[in-house]
């Protein structure tokens, strides 16, 4: 998987960077779906969100050609355990649950049991997007998009352990 720290994922990761800017904390809880909602290229924290819950869905759906276009050439991921995930090993990574509901079902699971906040922060062209533990405030994981023509583009994800 992406960014968060879900098991046994390559999935996604997430930056912890954070530039002085405006904050804008969106309570909200990590869940697949709600892109559709919001217009995806908007340069808006809202907007932010509903990129990265469609990169969760096109993961879990193996969506290539929509992950293709939405990571950056360069993009990279690093775990908790400092592992790196580059592009094409996400696309391949996703390519394999094409079809399947395994990852689905894990995702699902894990969502059900680590609530997440979302808070994005916005300095231009630039947003990064953090999750965190509603209860404690620590920030599980975040992920660095860059507005490029005309939308949201992952560049870097960063993961923390889950405690």
């Amino acid at each position: 998987m992406h960014r968060r720290t879900f098991p046994a994922a390559s999935f996604w990761s997430m930056l912890f960077c954070m530039v002085p800017t405006w904050i804008v904390a969106l309570p909200a809880t990590a869940t697949a779906g709600t892109h559709a909602k919001v217009e995806e290229t908007a340069r808006t924290p809202a907007a932010v969100i509903a990129v990265d819950d469609h990169w969760l869905e096109a993961e879990m759906s193996g969506d290539t050609v929509w992950l293709d276009a939405m990571l950056m050439p360069d993009y990279r991921s690093i775990s908790a355990e400092g592992k790196v995930l580059d592009k094409p090993r996400l696309l391949a990574n996703a390519k394999k649950y094409r079809g399947s509901d395994t990852m689905r079902k894990k995702v699902d699971a894990w969502l059900k049991t680590h609530p997440t906040r979302k808070s994005v922060v916005m300095h231009g062209d630039l947003a990064i997007l953090s999750f965190s533990d509603p209860a404690t405030g620590n920030v599980r994981s975040s992920d660095v998009f860059v507005y490029k023509d005309g939308g949201w583009h992952a560049l870097y994800s960063q993961h923390a352990r889950v405690e």
